[in-house]
């Protein structure tokens, strides 16, 4: 499994086997793209959250993806919890946010939240991503069946 470079990034998008809806230039970095929150958010000392990714990503069945919480988020307490994007996968994304920090933390709306690191697979998938969370819209609370 390769890390796609900007790059690449780009080849795949020109191939259709990436999408990201709205791409933003600025956005594309070295080894990534960043997410933006869709919303504008405070999240309190203590406090956690669900936020949605501004933009929607579809993946074709030869690339998958990691989430990474952007380092300045961290560095003012704030964690995440992030799973795997899945080849197939289509949707907006929703991150889970926790302030473990003194103070309130506020992200403008289409402000960077999160990078997302995509990686070709070694050989294309059987099968797409068919889950509970595809074609998301916006924030998604959890569909754990319980």
């Amino acid at each position: 499994m390769t890390v796609l470079s900007d790059k690449e990034i780009l080849q795949h998008i020109e191939r259709g086997e990436i999408e990201i809806t709205p791409f933003e230039s600025a956005c594309l970095n070295p080894a990534g793209y960043d997410l933006r929150s869709a919303i504008e958010l405070t999240i309190n000392p203590g406090q956690s959250t669900l936020v949605a990714s501004l933009e929607k990503v579809q993946l074709g069945l030869s690339v998958m993806a990691y989430l990474y919480l952007r380092s300045s988020l961290t560095r003012e307490g704030v964690v995440g919890g992030f799973a795997v994007v899945d080849p197939g996968f289509s949707g907006q994304l929703t991150f889970n946010f926790h302030n473990l920090g003194e103070n309130v933390v506020r992200v403008e709306k289409g402000e960077p939240i999160v990078q997302i690191v995509f990686h070709k697979l070694g050989s294309v998938a059987d099968k797409g991503y068919a889950g509970r969370y595809q074609k998301s819209v916006g924030v998604v609370e959890s569909k754990r069946v319980k």
